[in-house]
């Protein structure tokens, strides 16, 4: 047997003197043990002796510098994982799975979990849901996280030394993106946490992951987890799971308590109606009771102050590709792209313990209008700073354009309609999604059929990002 504290010690040792070669190492460990078993145990070790494994075979201290800003924009599910996901189901089904039988109990599966998401029934995966899952949600759910981890590394909170731990990992959607999103010297200790049968998709699409990337997963619901076992947490992930938890908020916190001071909690959610709303009421929840501090992208422009509007807000990003096996169960039924999932839309909530948020800026009372009081300014033209929080919601071209804002304040719903686009109100439009903006001369009026206040923003009305 290896000793594998005479490693660890040769390790510390030479980290900062060159790089650390197991052929070296294993030549001062007495019994002379085989290089490969030095390496291996170099690579188990590697996290918390903060070393990176070299394509050369050796070891290196790991960068302490913060993961920069990506230009994330994936166009498709990278071909390693598509052909992993195809692997799987021609090995449960043959060559030809996305036809006859298999086919239909694939597409059926996808079907019914579609429709348990839109009714919030509870959702549960057998081996053939979870393989209908990763066949619709894979490449969209990957695409996502990648747009969220920019809003922690435009601020230098992205650490390159990361333990992750992937509430309801599912069939790793969220895990692959975070991932590709990663510099490759980048080192992860990454923990699934996943009960279900999309453990066993999980596994084997894990197995696609750098060295350096070192995954477990956990065959456990998220509420048995042992989190104790792992220390401080950097990173804890919710990729579209609080809607199937039976008390997300209790969840959330016990989670937020494991992590380290600096940390972060990330949780996603579709963009439909009831998923979005949900998300929005454990972040508030959490808010209120754990004192977490919303970092993104609803950030709170006043101090002390909570939103309590319905909170259906949700990002838009460019489509992904049609994955080959997506496209394959599609045409294997009606060919009408039910069974295809490109669009990337999603809510997320962004929890931090120290109080950092994404952008430290606040509304002034001597300036600006509180959403709190817009009653106060109906068929007023008044000043005010508000958070972009969503594209543009009109369903048809012809229409002015509508924008849903937000302060943290509002207890009601609040839209900025571009009735008259000019030089002065063009950012509003060019904004991207959590944006803050700064609006004048805007004119206040109350929707009576949406029961919310339309801020009407013409050509007398100048608007600026503020924050981008």
């Amino acid at each position: 047997m290896t000793d594998r504290e005479a490693v660890v010690s040769n390790a510390k040792y030479l980290r900062n003197v060159r790089p650390i070669d197991p052929e070296e190492i294993a030549e001062y460990i007495e019994g002379y043990p085989h290089p490969a078993v030095v390496k291996q145990t170099l690579r188990e070790e590697a996290f918390d002796l903060g070393l990176v494994e070299q394509e050369d075979g050796t070891f290196v201290p790991v960068d302490d510098t913060p993961v920069p800003v990506r230009d994330w924009r994936p166009t498709a599910l990278p071909d390693d994982y598509s052909f992993a996901v195809e692997d799987l189901l021609v090995e449960r089904y043959g060559a030809n799975w996305h036809t006859g039988e298999s086919g239909d109990e694939l597409r059926e599966a996808v079907r019914r979990l579609k429709e348990d998401y839109y009714y919030q029934n509870d959702v549960a995966y057998d081996e053939t849901a979870a393989l209908g899952y990763a066949v619709y949600h894979l490449a969209d759910y990957y695409a996502e996280v990648g747009y969220v981890s920019n809003d922690l590394a435009e601020n230098g909170l992205l650490p390159r030394t990361l333990r992750v731990v992937d509430v309801g990992a599912g069939v790793g959607g969220p895990a692959l993106g975070l991932h590709d999103y990663l510099p490759e010297d980048s080192l992860v200790d990454y923990h699934a946490v996943e009960p279900s049968a999309a453990a066993d998709v999980l596994d084997r699409l894990l197995g696609e992951t750098r060295e350096n990337f070192r995954t477990t997963v956990h065959r456990e619901t998220a509420e048995e987890f042992d989190l104790d076992s792992l220390g401080d947490v950097d990173l804890v992930l919710f990729g579209n799971v609080l809607s199937e938890l039976d008390d997300p908020v209790a969840v959330v916190r016990r989670y937020l308590d494991a992590l380290a001071d600096d940390g972060s909690v990330v949780a996603l959610a579709p963009a439909d109606r009831n998923t979005s709303i949900g998300l929005r009421e454990v972040e508030r929840a959490v808010e209120s009771e754990a004192g977490a501090t919303v970092y993104s992208p609803e950030l709170r422009l006043w101090p002390g102050m909570t939103p309590s509007d319905r909170g259906w807000s949700f990002d838009v990003r460019d489509d992904v590709g049609t994955p080959a096996f997506q496209r394959r169960l599609d045409e294997g039924g009606e060919g009408d792209g039910t069974f295809t999932k490109t669009s990337v839309q999603f809510s997320y909530s962004v929890l931090r313990k120290d109080e950092k948020r994404r952008v430290d800026l606040r509304a002034d009372r001597s300036r600006h209008a509180r959403m709190a009081e817009m009653e106060r300014h109906v068929t007023d033209r008044i000043d005010l700073l508000a958070v972009k929080l969503s594209h543009n919601l009109a369903d048809d071209e012809s229409r002015n354009p509508v924008f849903k804002v937000g302060d943290g304040s509002q207890s009601v719903d609040h839209y900025a309609v571009l009735t008259r686009e000019s030089g002065l109100n063009r950012e509003l439009t060019e904004a991207e999604y959590g944006a803050i903006l700064g609006f004048e001369n805007v004119l206040c009026l109350w929707n009576d059929d949406e029961e919310a206040y339309n801020l009407v923003v013409d050509a007398e009305t100048f608007v600026e990002i503020v924050a981008p």
